[in-house]
């Protein structure tokens, strides 16, 4: 936990570079009553950049979220500059130009000879490593990162990111300044994609791998990933909206990065749309069609069954607990009896599991129930309106269509994918918790940093690792390795502080 005071009021800070991110971090601190000066290159950028601010605070008082004097104050704590020399008086000068490591190592170089000794420099770079930025100055102690999200204004979480040679003090001043302006800091260390960027990767790998493999289409994914994950956008609609040219660029950097670790690899998928020109929302065309007239993709449902004759939930598990609670609320009638083998459900003669990373038809074989059908995992189960199942080829389809029928009776639309390892939500939760667990492992942040990010960055609707506390670390861990085990791959190899807390029969956030 931080102790450090934040930068005084009255300290002086400067943004370079006033694109979107960097006006965004200069209204955000004008806001917080500091004095901003506004660099850019570009001429008249920095002018332009100012009136776009005080625009924004002028509308802020319409809507009543400041008032007209607060406004007018913090429109005047604004100042465009147009040489470095006018940054000398700074305490923080904030980066937010080109994502390029020598322009941003010759930038701070030549601040160095020209601001004072205490003055601190903030990177917003969302992708390079601070220790590398920090390797071309005299005093590399004083950087650290100062990663804003997009909008800044609006996005809650800032990471605090230390290189090899920042200073504690200087990392802690920066944490307790952004509190200070009202925004959510997490520490972390100067690893590649920091916490988000890092974290946040298996959304995407593991949604362009069910794809690649025929699970379902993009809509029906999405959907799931909404309805029963309760994510706010679904993988596709997501890399459609940030830009496949951005986010393949990053994935490539991370995956680079990490010395081409089969855990980032990029997609053929996503290289292919890439290649094409096809960016998404911003030209008209990505995983969707955005141009006019295109008709607007349909999540695929199950059509309708009928209620099954006889309906049994097993257990008392959060799944089980759930289904006999919707089917009395829909005055279905079923018979509840314990569960041996981990089963919520039968329905004439169809056997319901959630997925444990097997595939189905796996599952049949291994326990010699053919009518085998998987569940995906849902957040809340009692709440979601789409749950996505796959059947073993072994099962007789009256039997499937009963297990649908079940579903249905319980109030879900029902997406019926290919019969792939892990279904959607389950396997990328697992994999989004894995990471989490191994960038703690590694000492990149803390457990509640992770969770924190993640929530506050990307707006996931937990934090991963208390997901995997939810879903529980063993079953976490048991998705993982029947993952590894279908796929041979070294890329579902499990984290060791999973490892870890099953073996201590412990919770991560214990």
């Amino acid at each position: 936990m931080t102790h450090a005071n934040p930068l005084a009021p009255e300290a002086v800070v400067a943004v370079v570079g006033t694109g979107a991110m960097g006006a965004g971090i200069a209204q955000v601190a004008a806001q917080a009553g500091h004095p901003v000066k506004l660099l850019d290159n570009r001429p008249g950028a920095a002018e332009k950049a100012v009136e776009g601010i005080r625009a924004q605070f002028a509308k802020m008082a319409e809507k009543g979220k400041l008032t007209v004097e607060a406004a007018a104050a913090a429109g005047a704590r604004l100042q465009p500059v147009s040489e470095l020399a006018e940054l000398a008086d700074c305490a923080l000068v904030v980066e937010a130009i080109v994502e390029n490591l020598e322009a941003k190592q010759k930038l701070y170089a030549d601040l160095e000879v020209i601001v004072g000794a205490d003055c601190i420099f903030g990177t917003n770079t969302s992708s390079i490593s601070v220790t590398a930025i920090g390797a071309a100055l005299k005093r590399p102690e004083r950087l650290a990162g100062l990663h804003f999200f997009n909008p800044a204004p609006l996005m809650a979480l800032v990471e605090i990111v230390s290189g090899l040679a920042t200073e504690r003090a200087v990392a802690e001043t920066l944490f307790a300044t952004a509190a200070a302006w009202g925004k959510t800091p997490v520490h972390a260390k100067s690893t590649p994609g920091f916490i988000v960027n890092r974290v946040a990767r298996p959304y995407y790998a593991e949604a362009l791998r069910l794809a690649q493999e025929g699970a379902a289409d993009y809509a029906t994914i999405d959907a799931c990933c909404r309805e029963a994950g309760g994510f706010r956008m679904g993988p596709f609609e997501l890399m459609d909206m940030i830009g496949h040219d951005v986010n393949f660029a990053v994935t490539n950097s991370v995956w680079r990065a990490f010395y081409n670790d089969q855990r980032f690899l990029p997609s053929l998928l996503q290289q292919e749309l890439v290649d094409a020109g096809f960016y998404g929302r911003k030209n008209g065309r990505g995983f969707y069609d955005y141009r006019e007239g295109a008709a607007k993709p349909v999540a695929a449902s199950e059509a309708a069954q009928p209620v099954p004759g006889k309906i049994t939930i097993c257990g008392t598990s959060t799944v089980a607990n759930a289904l006999a609670a919707r089917l009395a609320a829909a005055g279905v009638a079923y018979t509840q009896q314990v569960s041996a083998d981990g089963r919520v459900a039968e329905a004439d003669g169809a056997v319901l599991y959630v997925t444990d990373g097997r595939s189905a038809t796996r599952r049949a074989a291994e326990t010699g129930i053919g009518n085998c059908v998987l569940l995906d995992l849902a957040l809340d189960y009692a709440k979601s309106t789409r749950l996505a199942l796959a059947a073993a080829t072994q099962a007789e389809m009256a039997a499937v269509n009963a297990a649908v029928g079940l579903l249905q009776a319980a109030g879900f639309q029902v997406s019926r994918f290919a019969d792939v390892p892990g279904l959607a939500v389950m396997r990328t939760v697992a994999m989004l918790a894995n990471e989490a667990a191994d960038a703690v492992n590694q000492g990149v942040c803390s457990a509640a940093g992770a969770d924190q990010a993640m929530r506050l960055g990307v707006n996931y609707p937990q934090g991963p690792l208390a997901w995997a506390d939810q879903i529980g670390v063993a079953a976490v861990r048991d998705v993982l390795a029947n993952l590894a085990d279908s796929y041979g791959e070294d890329r579902y190899r499990i984290s060791p502080l999973l490892h870890q807390a099953v073996f201590a029969g412990r919770k991560i956030h214990d």
